[in-house]
């Protein structure tokens, strides 16, 4: 059996992978993990989810595991992912837990731990929480848990996200004046909190994919369907559009004309921006390993250096932390602006963003110009991931490819952490290349590992 942990939490089908029971063992071993400092009182937990109809149980079973650990539970109800590590923070919470399977299907779910401070957990620590599943736990020595509603306290998430955009109260011209946005919530944990959010900053907004359902979530909207977005934006002459994901950890955006802008090209305006003002830290910013040949260049002539990571924003803020970097994100639109949050947070990002294209006074297909994105090409091929790492077809064909593309180009070959399949990037001058490298390689995948 393998590892239980993912590179963001444990995810899997609900009812089938992802089980009541091992929701409830699961928050027990956590909790004897990441509560035992609480030497005189019990621990709290902070627990949040998004709004998949299996995150009612999953939710039930994993507060009942909390509560019979000797947890006290504040239960934040439906919120964003980073809300959850935010008023984790904010509350002075020992640990934080939120049900969510971020951009997958409604079939699907996860769960997610954070640390105190909001912080996610290390390799090590969620190996010691794998550990403790199945034996009984010891009885609770300050007695059972307690079971609070706290909804209410979402306000304090929706308040800091206003209030990053300044230090004091908003002017009397509020920062996104002026601004028509469309905002794609993928009927997903942020549809009362991103409209709410950016009308507070003063956009005019339009908001789509606020109907959850339970079973909708991420359904031909949201950051893995743009082009819904992309024709609301056109169809409404809005200046632009904002993508979140299922739990709001991710912004992706298209412009006045329905163009996508990724992550990176997000990263790259806001990275600019900083450093102009002086407040990128070390003028670094943090990327994954699938970071476009576009956006390492284009920081190499605004004069900031790039560090580079394993794909997952755990690994991206850990870099941060060790370099204490105050920028970093993946190309998937995980941003993580370190002054004002401890995970990717889609709504946070957005406003940063918007806020951006106000001050300057320019679109955001103007802003977006700041780095040019070399054409690359990304396919997913299910395949026993195991096998993959040991084939040497597989190796023999990544090999292949890197002689053809030579120095003008670049392939990478890994296994998903959320989802069992392989991703097969090639990036290169010509897309035409590009594409035939990555299908040749796909090729390869699927015959060897089939």
């Amino acid at each position: 059996m393998g590892r239980l942990f993912g590179t963001d939490g444990v995810r899997g089908e609900a009812g089938t992978d992802l089980t009541a029971r091992l929701a409830l063992d699961l928050s027990v071993a956590a909790a004897q993990v990441l509560g035992p400092d609480a030497t005189h009182q019990r621990p709290v937990a902070v627990v949040g989810r998004d709004p998949r109809t299996s995150g009612e149980f999953l939710e039930a079973a994993v507060v009942a595991g909390l509560a019979s650990a000797g947890v006290d539970v504040l239960r934040l109800g439906v919120l964003p992912t980073p809300g959850v590590a935010y008023l984790a923070k904010a509350l002075d919470a020992d640990f934080g837990v939120v049900l969510s399977a971020s951009h997958n299907p409604a079939k699907d779910n996860g769960i997610k731990f954070f640390a105190r401070g909001g912080r996610k957990l290390p390799d090590a620590v969620e190996d010691q929480i794998e550990a403790l599943i199945g034996p009984p736990a010891p009885r609770p020595p300050h007695g059972f848990g307690r079971v609070v509603d706290a909804e209410r306290e979402q306000d304090k998430y929706l308040d800091h996200l206003v209030a990053s955009l300044g230090a004091g109260p908003l002017p009397a011209q509020p920062p996104l004046a002026g601004l028509r946005v469309v905002v794609d919530c993928a009927h997903g944990a942020a549809y009362a909190i991103a409209p709410e959010a950016l009308r507070r900053a003063g956009a005019e907004v339009i908001a789509i994919g606020v109907e959850p359902d339970g079973e909708n979530i991420n359904s031909g909207c949201g950051s893995t369907h743009l082009d819904t977005i992309a024709s609301v934006v056109r169809s409404q002459a809005a200046d632009l559009g904002i993508a979140h994901d299922g739990d709001a950890d991710r912004c992706l955006a298209v412009d006045g004309s329905g163009q996508v802008v990724d992550g990176d090209q997000i990263l790259a305006v806001l990275a600019a921006e900083l450093k102009q003002e002086g407040r990128l830290a070390g003028d670094t910013v943090v990327v994954t390993v699938m970071s476009n040949l576009g956006f390492r260049l284009a920081m190499d002539d605004a004069g900031i250096s790039v560090v580079e990571t394993p794909v997952g924003d755990r690994y991206v803020l850990e870099a941060m932390l060790a370099g204490g970097h105050s920028l970093g994100g993946e190309q998937s639109g995980h941003i993580i602006l370190a002054d004002y949050a401890t995970t990717g947070d889609g709504v946070l990002t957005a406003l940063h963003l918007l806020a951006v294209l106000a001050r300057r006074g320019v679109s955001l297909a103007e802003a977006a110009k700041v780095m040019t994105r070399y054409p690359q090409v990304l396919i997913n091929v299910p395949a026993d991931k195991e096998r993959a790492a040991a084939s040497p077809e597989l190796a023999q064909a990544v090999q292949d490819a890197e002689s053809a593309l030579g120095s003008t180009g670049r392939i990478l070959v890994r296994p998903s952490g959320t989802e069992p399949i392989i991703r097969v990037m090639v990036e290169a001058v010509d897309t035409t290349q590009a594409d035939q490298v990555a299908h040749q390689v796909a090729d390869v995948v699927r015959l060897a590992l089939a």
